[in-house]
């Protein structure tokens, strides 16, 4: 039988309408911390007196702490109550917060826009637990993966619009600052609107008493989550793909400036030809599975992120242009086309990998505590990210080249995923039979 592409999920009631929000956050998110990363580093002096690398540390930092922080209170919230209103009351929780930021930006109110980024990473942390509990309620299993590769396809494009807009708008003379706060406003508007459309979600757990101690909770959502093993190793499988991640991305700018000697425009040319491998490799899941969990493409995708990581730091030694080029120079520098497959590879593997995780902590966990184990999950995440820079600043600061730094993150990236394929025998198990099909 026929089976329909994924893309058609974007014409359903049960599926669009929730693309959509996440999308429209994703995107705004990305608007607002890129603009103000870029007034900061470009019109410091007309803000604030405060060192600029503190406050480029300290903004990022502020977004995750949420994570961290709340991540166990939104699960449980997710799992006790019908998820559309929910994520429409999420929705107001950001337009309010853009409002506020509006007040910032138009009073040149640092400390108020300081104060948004924290509500941009609790309205993120709140609705990251319903975001993908949703699906497994709405998705038939041979649906799950196409879909996940949908929002992962659109969450990373979100982000990459949104950090070309933000950098664009906030910059533009005289009315950048105008047009960021009305901006970043109307996109919340537009989350919203499409949040109204999402259909009827039922609580899995509505008996749930919510316990609002969010340092008990968080070590019991844990603890919870490692009595089933297999869900657990793809949770830390996954979180090791945001620590892969979260080093690659935060040296793009600094790689893009002195190892390729570029423009701002290298560094978001490196970061479009990132997000549309992911993108890429996240909508080829579907088609590579054949429409199920295919865990198959979890071991395929660590591979690709090691090699290509490796041939990154090759092509980055090898590329020895020393002038300042744009975007057209560069690509006509010897070595230039390598080092850009390599950015797109090592996007579209990452693709393979973190889709199958995702679909796979999904099924496979209890249904009346999906949004608490991807609470969990986004813990995990956060604090691998926060562990992530902190590894990237010991390592730069004791003499590591950034195309060093990539070397060291694919060799770990081998290591890493090893031990988790050799606690979990069924990726390649299922790596195997899914290269020579029938075995």
């Amino acid at each position: 039988m026929h089976k329909s592409s994924q893309f058609s999920l974007l014409a359903q009631r049960r599926f669009a309408p929730f693309f959509w929000t996440q999308f429209f956050g994703a995107f705004n998110d990305n608007v607002f911390k890129t603009a103000l990363l870029t007034i900061l580093t470009f019109e410091a002096l007309n803000w604030t007196t405060m060192d600029r690398a503190f406050l480029n540390n300290l903004i990022p930092g502020l977004f995750i702490l949420p994570f961290v922080l709340f991540s166990a209170l939104a699960g449980q919230l997710a799992d006790k109550f019908e998820k559309s209103r929910l994520v429409r009351y999420i929705k107001l929780l950001e337009i309010a917060i853009m409002l506020l930021a509006a007040i910032g930006w138009m009073r040149h109110d640092l400390w108020l826009l300081i104060a948004a980024v924290a509500g941009m990473g609790l309205h993120s942390a709140l609705f990251g637990p319903v975001k993908y509990a949703y699906l497994p309620q709405k998705l038939a299993p041979e649906e799950l993966v196409g879909g996940n590769g949908l929002v992962e396809m659109g969450t990373f494009v979100g982000i990459l619009l949104g950090e070309v807009l933000g950098a664009a708008l906030v910059l533009y003379q005289p009315w950048g600052i105008e047009l960021v706060a009305g901006g970043t406003l109307a996109i919340a508007v537009a989350g919203w609107l499409a949040s109204r459309a999402i259909p009827v979600s039922p609580a899995p757990a509505p008996e749930l008493k919510i316990n609002w101690n969010l340092a008990t909770e968080t070590v019991r959502n844990i603890r919870f989550s490692r009595q089933n093993r297999t869900v657990f190793l793809a949770m830390l499988a996954n979180s090791w793909f945001w620590f892969y991640g979260a080093i690659l991305l935060a040296q793009f700018p600094l790689y893009a400036k002195e190892n390729l000697h570029g423009d701002h425009g290298i560094f978001i040319l490196l970061l479009t030809i990132f997000s549309l491998g992911i993108g890429a490799g996240s909508l080829l899941c579907e088609r590579l599975s054949g429409h199920k969990v295919e865990l198959g493409l979890v071991p395929l995708g660590a591979i690709g992120l090691s090699v290509f990581g490796f041939d990154l730091f090759l092509s980055s030694v090898a590329y020895t242009n020393t002038e300042l080029v744009d975007i057209r120079a560069f690509l006509q520098q010897g070595g230039s086309i390598r080092i850009l497959l390599d950015c797109l590879m090592i996007g579209l593997f990452g693709g393979f990998y973190i889709v199958p995780l995702f679909a796979l902590i999904q099924t496979r966990c209890d249904p009346t505590r999906i949004s608490r184990t991807i609470a969990g999950m986004n813990i995990l995440n956060a604090l691998f990210m926060v562990v992530a820079a902190l590894l990237a600043m010991v390592l730069l600061g004791a003499g590591l080249s950034i195309p060093q730094l990539f070397l060291v993150t694919a060799i770990l990236n081998a290591f890493v995923t090893g031990c988790v394929f050799v606690a979990v025998p069924e990726f390649l198990i299922r790596f195997r039979a899914w290269i020579v099909p029938g075995r």
